[in-house]
């Protein structure tokens, strides 16, 4: 090498540095690719995206001719630059000359290029994939032999091997939609973390509690259900003998419309448009829910503990107004839950719903137990509270106004950052 001319060295080096950061931008530009965005580039006909994916689906084959790029052309450098110390300052500088190199190559073939393609992962990844896929079918015998090394010392060392790391866990999708930004709307944003949260909710968190649910007593007398069919509100009415424990069928409104108009009506009749009631165990979750909703074409059903007791009604808006909101009239049994009062505060039926409260009030009552406001409070004061009884709920200022029995049946709740709350709280 003696013959070799400084410059030419001092640009082999050069070529070296800039050999070493491609291969190391390549990696960090490949590992970094967002898979689901890759994968659907690719589908889309995009050619680089197309290699890049391939390359992907071996990254052990990846990553093996990055790192053999990577090494040669530093070690080469190395060898460039004692080369280049010997010629011009002697065996004195080699350790000056390896320092420097080092901190070189630490900067301008590692740090930054690596910045960069972290950055940057389409820009730095795409165009070397074609340089990866080239050099991959070149060196492909070296390849193949050191990744059956490597795999077999992951075996011996009982690190698996046929598991795929590029599954998504729900908690990382929700956290996907919840970054997307403008790129996802927010309305429908709010959508998808509903379908993500139907499987933490089951079915008493969204039902009508028992004590609410309407229907008729098909023992009374029929002028008096003639009455009710047609006085009622709703669609669709229970129907039972002396209590909800004895429910036979529910009936539909459209059904029964045309012989209420005509006078045609009759018991029988009414028997012959019943359908046959759906119950539903209790601690069903919402997503397995709405398919057995599905698969078996009804609307609405009886949520049964283990003893066969209903406990409440649930029908399917409730569950899809867990995903979009709330779209639909009043569902059966509901009644007006919420009075916003003149002062900020609110008169609150005992039976209402705290997920329904926090939904639509925006409100940060505990969900995590109880499940009405009547439940809560008892809860709390672990007895059966009298008229007058206040207390503070999370921050919420909660009087009771009426009871009814061993039950709340209104409550005035206030936020507590209401001004009027606040005025009375410094007052105090």
């Amino acid at each position: 090498m003696d013959d070799v001319p400084i410059g030419a060295l001092a640009i082999a080096l050069t070529l070296l540095i800039l050999l070493s950061a491609f291969f190391s931008a390549s990696e960090i530009g490949m590992m970094a690719l967002n898979r689901y965005r890759l994968k659907h580039l690719a589908e889309s006909g995009h050619r680089a995206a197309r290699i890049a994916h391939k390359l992907l689906e071996r990254p052990d084959r990846v990553l093996g001719v990055i790192l053999l790029g990577n090494n040669f052309a530093n070690l080469a450098a190395s060898a460039v630059t004692t080369i280049i110390a010997l010629k011009i300052f002697g065996e004195a500088s080699i350790a000056v000359a390896t320092a420097l190199l080092t901190i070189t190559i630490l900067i301008f073939a590692e740090v930054a290029p690596k910045t960069i393609a972290a950055m940057q992962p389409e820009r730095v990844a795409f165009p070397a994939a074609y340089v990866l896929r080239f050099l991959l079918k070149v060196c492909y015998p070296i390849i193949w032999l050191i990744n059956q090394i490597v795999n077999q010392m992951l075996r011996l060392l009982g690190v698996p091997l046929d598991k795929r790391g590029d599954q998504i866990s729900t908690e990382e999708l929700r956290l996907a939609v919840m970054d997307a930004g403008t790129l996802i709307p927010k309305t429908h944003q709010a959508m998808l973390l509903g379908i993500l949260d139907l499987e933490k909710i089951t079915v008493e968190d969204v039902m009508v509690p028992r004590g609410q649910i309407q229907g008729i007593d098909f023992d009374d007398d029929w002028d008096d259900i003639l009455a009710q069919l047609t006085r009622s509100r709703y669609t669709r009415l229970a129907i039972y003998r002396g209590s909800l424990e004895n429910v036979i069928g529910m009936i539909h409104m459209r059904k029964v419309l045309n012989g209420l108009r005509e006078n045609k009506l009759s018991r029988e009749t009414l028997i012959q448009s019943m359908t046959e009631p759906y119950f539903i165990p209790e601690g069903t979750p919402l997503n397995t829910q709405l398919l057995n909703f599905k698969k078996t074409k009804r609307r609405i059903g009886f949520v049964v503990d283990e003893y066969g007791d209903i406990m409440g009604l649930v029908t399917l808006d409730e569950i899809l107004e867990e995903i979009v909101g709330d779209f639909s009239t009043e569902a059966i049994g509901k009644i007006e839950d919420i009075r916003p009062q003149a002062d900020g505060s609110y008169l609150v039926k005992g039976g209402a719903s705290i997920r329904d409260l926090n939904r639509k009030l925006g409100w940060e009552l505990p969900s995590d137990g109880s499940r009405t406001i009547n439940g809560l409070i008892t809860e709390y004061l672990e007895d059966i509270p009298a008229p007058g009884t206040s207390l503070m709920l999370n921050g919420y200022q909660v009087d009771v106004m009426r009871t009814r029995g061993t039950a709340v049946e209104v409550a005035r709740i206030r936020p507590y950052d209401n001004p009027v709350a606040a005025e009375e709280d410094s007052s105090s």
